[in-house]
């Protein structure tokens, strides 16, 4: 099973916190970790069906600052017809009018690079998609990362739990979110796919902030334009040390614009989350608290740009880090709850656009 979680932010889906009060994550960690409950499993949940995947916290182990590199995004190659991608007897059935589909009839692991191509652009333009069926679960991890590799480098968290000898994958947070979007090169194309799960509850959800910066009057997208925010580590890498976790590298802070233009598609979308978007460069900190909140709540009460996934044995996330955030409501019990996420981050000008709120194993992929 996934590391369980103890505790829940008291904090509903549809409100935020002030910016100032800083990181909130579900923990899960060594402290409350029981490596023989989920190997063995107990009266209340059953054996990891995956024990490979399960976390390790090594705290010897600590890599330097992370480098710049040249990302090259290979949904510019991709033909619109997708025939690569979508052929045979694929089927697409669209979750939302503004986010999401959902795809069956294609198996992932067996695309050409062309049809890698495809699905980067397929992706980008839906934001979310939802593959049925699929077997990434039982392929060797190293075979996971390795097709996770041709979409850009990989990431590995700073403080999360990963399966041994894994570290680009890691356990997520219960927050509307989006990934690590204190590094300078933040996540892109991200792979969620299932482990383990309960028969409901654990739903992901997620929100489109290109159609939540369309949403916004012309006259205040323009006063967005070249607003600068600091988005912060520290707090994280704190929290994990606190409770008796690893920090991998040393926190940093980076810049970001509030709002950034997507290298593919062209879409531009809010850049701002509250895990980990401190403040506005050259505001006071009560006008940028009053303004962060807004568009906080702007998205997160804005049900119309948001849509959820039902997870099912086989089912495979991937999503455009570029335009979302996400979100996992929290269940009674998390026990049993179990994935594996690959994330892929971006070069400069590409930043997630997608808030989500998520519960998850990740291995990220850097552009």
């Amino acid at each position: 099973m996934a590391a369980v979680a103890v505790a829940n932010p008291q904090q509903p889906p549809g409100q935020f916190v002030q910016p100032s009060a800083g990181y909130k994550e579900i923990y899960n960690g060594p402290k409350v970790y029981d490596e023989e409950a989920e190997t063995k499993g107990t009266d209340k949940q059953p054996a990891a069906t995956y024990p490979h995947y399960l976390p390790v916290w090594d705290k010897d182990v600590v890599y330097p600052a992370l480098t710049p590199f040249v990302h090259y995004e290979h949904g510019i190659d991709a033909k619109p017809s997708f025939k690569n991608l979508l052929a045979n007897n694929a089927e697409v059935v669209d979750l939302t009018a503004t986010i999401g589909a959902e795809v069956s009839g294609v198996q992932l692991h067996q695309l050409t690079n062309l049809g890698k191509d495809e699905l980067a652009l397929f992706v980008a333009q839906k934001k979310v998609v939802a593959f049925r069926n699929q077997d990434f679960a039982n392929l060797p991890i190293d075979d996971a990362l390795g097709y996770a590799r041709y979409f850009g480098r990989l990431h590995i968290h700073p403080s999360s739990g990963a399966p041994k000898d894994f570290p680009e994958t890691r356990t997520n947070s219960i927050a509307w979110h989006s990934d690590v979007t204190y590094e300078k090169q933040p996540p892109g194309t991200t792979f969620l796919y299932l482990l383990d799960g309960p028969s409901s509850g654990g739903d992901t959800l997620f929100l489109n902030q290109a159609a939540a910066y369309n949403r916004l009057s012309p006259a205040f997208q323009k006063r967005l334009h070249g607003l600068q925010a600091v988005h912060s580590a520290h707090e994280q890498a704190q929290q994990s040390k606190d409770r008796g976790g690893v920090v991998r590298r040393e926190p940093i802070t980076s810049t970001h614009p509030l709002v950034r233009t997507h290298p593919t598609i062209g879409e531009k979308a809010l850049f701002v989350n509250p895990q980990f978007t401190r403040h506005i460069v050259g505001f006071k900190k009560e006008e940028s608290d009053y303004l962060l909140k807004f568009l906080y709540d702007h998205m997160a009460l804005s049900q119309d740009i948001q849509t959820r996934v039902r997870w099912a044995p086989g089912t495979v996330v991937v999503w455009d880090h570029e335009k979302t955030l996400d979100y996992t409501p929290p269940l009674v019990s998390l026990i049993g709850l179990h994935f594996i996420v690959a994330v892929v981050s971006l070069f400069v000008v590409k930043i997630s656009f997608i808030l989500h709120r998520a519960r998850a194993f990740v291995c990220r992929y850097e552009l």
